[in-house]
């Protein structure tokens, strides 16, 4: 996909990187914020004498508030600007930690989702996205891979100092020193560097050069293209969820030392980071929904490898190939919604797509600790991921097969 043919002029500079990495930086602290809970959910729940779905679902919680905060503050950043959303967001998410640090199950339940996630989180994620997707134009797949990988440099950076803070100080006072933290990093980054982005490269003379407002989208009405991007978002992230959230956690049942199971999120999450370039590669030359359906095809098989083993250097080694799957995912649909929408509708459209993605990430984070707590171990859970993914497989091929249908010979004679 040579963006040189399809726009008369590219707005890529050196600033556009400058710009990519600073999200990069801004989002591999945000995500931080529930990794601390995930890390810490045993001794959360003992302390409290609760069962362990009982903080998997803070966890959930943070990101519903993120993904149905994400449609509101993408809105927001396109008339007050992102540089504005960002402080605010950032504010928020240190907010929230310093009260769930110092409270109890509600005030982590309210606090993670509403302060969060929902004021927090959601002026992160969605918003950037749109945001660096404007700066990029040629290397757009590229640079959505690239700051998309701040989830997980945070997931293999920060579950490790997690551990290692919990074991020494306690998971309040390491929450509170992450707050702390948040703030100091992500204020200045944003208040310096996140400025206005370049005019739109689609339009060229006052004519859109790309998909225009109300066409249909792959022979299909653009809301129902939309919607079904948006249910398979929502499934491959059930799958996805599901070893992030609980990891750790899993490992200490099946006698695997916590800091073992801490390095596989590590691992798990910075092979997915390293992929996430070969992924955005891969999508600037393929597209959006290609690299979907072959990344969504990467993680169901290595999900179905958490079923089958339960060895250490077993789990090692199928959480890089997990973070290898889905490390192409969440770029290849903010892609595939700027290949095949409008650029003007793209501040609305990214959010509304992701928002089920949160969901996922709740349903199948809190749907696995429910399951364990009924099962006592965690296979029935991961059989489940395994379903939903394969559902995802369903939905996304079917979409690759209307933008690019089959041609059948005609028949002899």
């Amino acid at each position: 996909m040579d963006g040189s043919s399809a726009y008369p002029r590219s707005v890529e500079t050196r600033t556009s990187w400058v710009v990519a990495l600073v999200a990069l930086a801004v989002l591999s602290v945000s995500y931080g914020a529930p990794l601390a809970t995930v890390v810490a959910m045993k001794p959360i729940a003992a302390e409290f004498g609760a069962t362990r779905s009982a903080p998997a679902l803070a966890v959930a919680l943070t990101f519903i508030g993120a993904g149905s905060g994400g449609i509101a503050m993408g809105w927001l950043a396109e008339r007050i600007g992102i540089r504005a959303v960002v402080i605010f967001g950032g504010t928020m998410i240190g907010t929230g930690l310093t009260i769930s640090s110092m409270g109890g199950l509600t005030q982590l339940y309210v606090s993670s989702f509403l302060l969060v996630g929902l004021l927090g989180a959601a002026g992160m994620f969605s918003p950037l996205m749109t945001y660096v997707s404007r700066w990029f134009d040629v290397r757009r797949g590229t640079a959505i891979a690239l700051i998309s990988a701040g989830q997980y440099i945070a997931g293999a950076l920060w579950p490790a100092v997690f551990q290692f803070g919990i074991d020494r100080i306690g998971w309040r006072n390491t929450m509170l020193a992450y707050a702390v933290l948040v703030v100091v990093v992500i204020l200045p980054l944003a208040a310096i560097f996140l400025r206005q982005p370049p005019d739109d490269p689609t339009v060229s003379g006052g004519m859109p050069v790309g998909p225009r407002v109300g066409e249909p989208v792959l022979g299909l009405p653009p809301n129902l293209v939309l919607a079904t991007l948006a249910f398979a978002t929502f499934c491959c992230c059930v799958t996805m969820s599901m070893p992030m959230a609980h990891m750790v956690a899993f490992c200490s049942d099946i006698g695997i030392a916590p800091t073992q199971g801490a390095a596989m999120l590590s691992v798990l999450l910075g092979s997915a980071f390293f992929a996430r370039q070969f992924w955005g590669w891969l999508a600037d030359r393929i597209g959006g929904l290609r690299t979907i359906l072959w990344a969504s095809a990467a993680q169901a098989a290595a999900m179905a490898g958490f079923l089958v083993t339960q060895n250490e250097f077993g789990l090692f080694s199928i959480s890089a190939v997990f973070g290898f799957g889905f490390g192409g995912l969440i770029p290849g649909y903010v892609l595939a919604v700027r290949e095949l929408f409008p650029a003007s509708e793209a501040s609305w459209r990214i959010p509304t797509m992701l928002f089920p993605g949160s969901l996922g990430m709740a349903a199948g984070g809190w749907l696995a600790g429910l399951m364990y707590d009924h099962f006592a171990f965690y296979t029935p859970a991961f059989a489940v991921g395994v379903l939903f993914n394969l559902i995802n497989l369903v939905v996304i091929g079917s979409l690759v097969v209307r933008h690019s249908p089959i041609r059948l010979a005609p028949a002899p004679g």
